[in-house]
């Protein structure tokens, strides 16, 4: 077998057995009616098309989840009367002018055969809401929606909802939204086998940047790499916009841009997620332009990955989520306070807001988002930890990320109090010291009949990442 073949080889997308059947959408359509009154009407709406037909199209998750349909403007309408469960799934028709442009549809015959279910036009579900709101029941809607609160544009669904309503007036209206991501909180092993897929795509990303970050490269030639091994691997996008942050921007949480060159002694936070087959990964990993921690970085760097191993031990099935986020917080302060970042574990400072003085945790200065999420159909998705009893249990996904995160404007933003003016006096040494320094550590675990699983296995000790790093560039 010749080197060309076996390179091409290692690079294919492993198979996948585990996917999807119509009878397991079928079993999540029951499982949110049983959740229904009787004679309720669920109508779900999935995304639109795209205004241009060159821009990409993504389907809403919950749509996705419940009947796999990855085509624009879909609709599901379903009525549960007197235990039975009708259901109609609305898609756009077959039209050779219009596929020439944006790709073959399923149409009517095709999403009643895929479904198994029956299937019209979606020009017809205004006509066949009207129908069964004739009888007075109540719509519990899954979409884009407002809520109506007056904040923002009304989506198009918010729109639709609004016309059936004027129609018929009267007619109660129930955001749902909420009930399908109690179900989505809980992943099939199917799912999970999905979210570990992009998870092996996502390490191995991982691994390739930190092995090509060197200072003198721009932050944009490491986002090319990282996407470039996504898409080798078989993943359709990254799941969120690719992080790539040095020195001054590691301190940024979301940052995105990817255009600055990186420095040496600096630090970088490559912050990265495949999405599979429409399922998220989300794996961190913070590493030194110079290939060696500094003392300052590696001190920081080490509080963060403690206070991820403290989470990891409180995450067990059965076990509450907060003692997880309890743990982490605990180290971080204790850990900010060792370095004299704050005055002592518990201090806190004065925080103004609308004339009125607060108390805030000292720590949060350096730490300000919480410790992890859900993984799933959204980079952010709903788990069953989220929901009372707030446990987590088998069929969970998520991650642990906390993150410490000195900014360089920090000081500057504080309100101009006696109290705090006394605290940046004390502080500002260690804060110069540590300025400009951002650390996050993330990585993905999974609860199978087995427990807990870290399945995001790229290097994160310290001596790990150097070591990877020492390695020649592949």
């Amino acid at each position: 077998m010749n080197r060309f073949l076996l390179a091409t080889l290692a690079v294919l997308p492993l198979k996948l057995e585990a996917q999807f059947t119509a009878r397991e959408y079928a079993q999540r359509r029951d499982a949110l009616a049983a959740r229904l009154p009787d004679a309720a009407v669920v109508v779900v709406l999935g995304a639109a098309e795209p205004p241009q037909d060159y821009l990409e199209f993504n389907q809403n998750p919950s749509m996705l989840y419940l009947t796999g349909i990855r085509e624009p403007d879909a609709a599901l309408v379903m009525r549960k009367q007197g235990g039975q469960l009708t259901q109609v799934a609305f898609v756009l028709p077959r039209d050779p002018g219009a596929e020439t442009w944006t790709g073959t549809r399923m149409g009517v015959e095709g999403a009643a055969k895929t479904l198994g279910i029956p299937a019209r036009e979606r020009r017809t579900l205004d006509a066949f809401l009207d129908s069964l709101a004739s009888s007075r029941p109540s719509f519990f809607v899954v979409g884009e929606l407002t809520g109506g609160n007056g904040d923002g544009v009304a989506t198009r669904d918010d729109q639709l909802i609004a016309a059936a309503v004027r129609r018929n007036p009267g007619l109660r209206v129930v955001q749902a939204n909420e009930l399908v991501e109690e179900l989505r909180g809980r992943k099939t092993p199917a799912e999970l086998a999905l979210i570990r897929r992009a998870v092996e795509i996502t390490v191995e990303a991982q691994k390739e940047a930190i092995q090509a970050v060197r200072s003198n490269r721009n932050e944009y030639e490491i986002e090319a790499l990282i996407e470039y091994v996504f898409r080798r691997n078989g993943s359709e996008r990254p799941s969120f916009a690719t992080i790539v942050g040095s020195g001054p921007n590691s301190t940024t949480l979301h940052y995105n841009a990817a255009d600055r060159l990186m420095q040496p002694g600096e630090i970088v936070v490559l912050d990265i997620g495949a999405s599979y087959k429409g399922y998220a990964a989300d794996v961190t990993r913070t590493v030194p332009t110079s290939g060696t921690y500094s003392p300052e970085q590696r001190q920081v760097y080490q509080i963060v990955r403690d206070a991820q191993a403290a989470a990891e031990r409180q995450a067990k099935p059965g076990m509450s989520a907060r003692a997880m986020n309890d743990s982490a917080n605990a180290i971080i302060a204790a850990g900010l306070a060792r370095l004299g970042l704050i005055e002592a574990p518990d201090a806190t400072y004065d925080v103004v807001r609308g004339g009125q003085t607060q108390q805030m945790e000292q720590y949060r200065l350096y730490y300000m988002h919480g410790l992890g999420h859900g993984i799933g159909l959204e980079v952010h998705d709903p788990d069953q930890y989220y929901f009372a009893p707030g446990l987590i249990a088998e069929g969970s996904a998520f991650t642990i990320e906390p993150g410490i995160y000195v900014r360089g404007n920090l000081l500057e933003t504080l309100a101009d109090t006696p109290r705090n003016r006394a605290l940046i006096a004390r502080i500002r040494p260690a804060f110069e010291r540590y300025r400009n320094i951002g650390i996050r550590i993330e990585d993905d675990y999974i609860v199978t009949d087995k427990g807990l699983e870290w399945i995001s296995r790229a290097p994160r000790e310290i001596g790990e990442i150097e070591a990877l790093m020492r390695k020649p560039v592949p």
